[in-house]
């Protein structure tokens, strides 16, 4: 019994590893909110909302399945504007100062930006775990009063870490004492820092946005520290699109599509549609590939603080063996202006 045991938790262990390398192949983490935070998938969307956000964010794929992946983020990402007053509300028409009468000037959608953010990530699958700082930069660029090109960077650093106490080995589990050489040489050999940078552009205005990002460009070109092991980041390739259509005063549906590509894996595809009433709670539905269907929902309180909320229920063959996926994120924004799917 013990030993049928290990062996089932071996299958699943072994058939989480295949859908992750066969269906996706994707070394970077999974995001199911990305409407909502879009610069986890693109660094030129930081910014792009006229708001400072600080999010702190978790996700737990594959319930129930031993060593799934979990995730936990925190970001934050601004518009230079947010800098000069945490509080600052902008006033227009005419004011007194030093006894004459002043006019400001009107802010206008497509505005020059620059936008910065901050990223802080812990990423865990099975027995490899990789810890990510980085800093972000985007460029906002108006093409005319309505739209808006911005071109965005994350530069940082990223340590990846085989965690030998979490892999499970066959020798171990059949006792036949048999030493693996693969498993032996990873043991105790600490963590390997590799340099990580993000490049991405984004096109948005009048409730569209397109964007297209690459992600680890320099793979592991410059790397230090633990070189035995061979993690071999990849690039990734990310893109996404979506339209709000205002149905009322009161209601917007935003519907939107992800794209990502790996190297010799096969394009996922995400689509989803979000359902906003009043910019105080949110409700949408998402449909990831031949992998889930997630269920995504949130709220604003006092104007200042959001919580998101989204299920994924497994559609592959994992649904036997986990009970779906959890993500959660917290944020606290101020100065929220929405500049960038504001109509004129």
């Amino acid at each position: 019994m013990f030993y049928l045991y290990h062996v089932n938790k071996l299958f699943a262990t072994l058939c989480a590893l295949s859908i992750m390398v066969t269906v996706y192949g994707q070394q970077l983490p999974q995001y199911t909110q990305f409407q909502k935070n879009p610069y986890l998938v693109n660094p030129a969307a930081t910014g792009a909302h006229d708001m400072f956000n600080m999010s702190l964010g978790g996700r737990l794929q594959w319930v129930g399945l031993s060593n799934a992946p979990s995730t936990t983020y925190l970001y934050l990402s601004t518009p230079a504007s947010k800098f000069r007053s945490a509080f600052m509300n902008r006033t227009y028409g005419k004011v007194t100062r030093n006894n004459k009468s002043v006019k400001h000037p009107k802010m206008r959608i497509g505005g020059l930006v620059h936008g910065f953010g901050v990223q802080l990530l812990v990423d865990q699958f099975g027995a490899f775990r990789t810890l990510k700082f980085a800093g972000s930069y985007a460029v906002h660029l108006p093409i005319n009063r309505t739209y808006t090109m911005s071109f965005g960077t994350n530069a940082g650093l990223s340590s990846h870490t085989f965690l030998s106490d979490k892999a499970q080995v066959l020798s171990t589990l059949t006792g036949t004492g048999v030493n693996d050489a693969v498993y032996n040489a990873q043991v105790n050999t600490g963590a390997q820092y590799v340099m990580d940078i993000d490049a991405g552009m984004y096109f948005y205005g009048n409730g569209f946005y397109a964007g297209f990002a690459a992600m680890n460009l320099t793979k592991d070109l410059v790397r230090f520290g633990n070189l035995n092991t061979n993690f071999s980041p990849v690039m990734h390739f990310f893109g996404s699109v979506g339209y709000k259509f205002m149905v009322n005063t009161r209601m917007d549906v935003t519907p939107g599509l992800l794209v990502k590509y790996v190297g010799n894996a096969p394009i996922s595809v995400e689509a989803n549609v979000l359902m906003d009433f009043r910019d105080v709670f949110w409700t949408g539905i998402t449909y990831r590939h031949l992998d889930a269907v997630a269920f995504l929902a949130g709220t604003t309180i006092n104007e200042k603080f959001r919580i998101g909320y989204s299920f994924d229920l497994s559609i592959s063959r994992l649904i036997k063996y986990n009970s779906g996926g959890h993500e959660l994120v917290l944020s606290y924004v101020f100065g929220n202006r929405r500049r960038s799917f504001s109509r004129i």
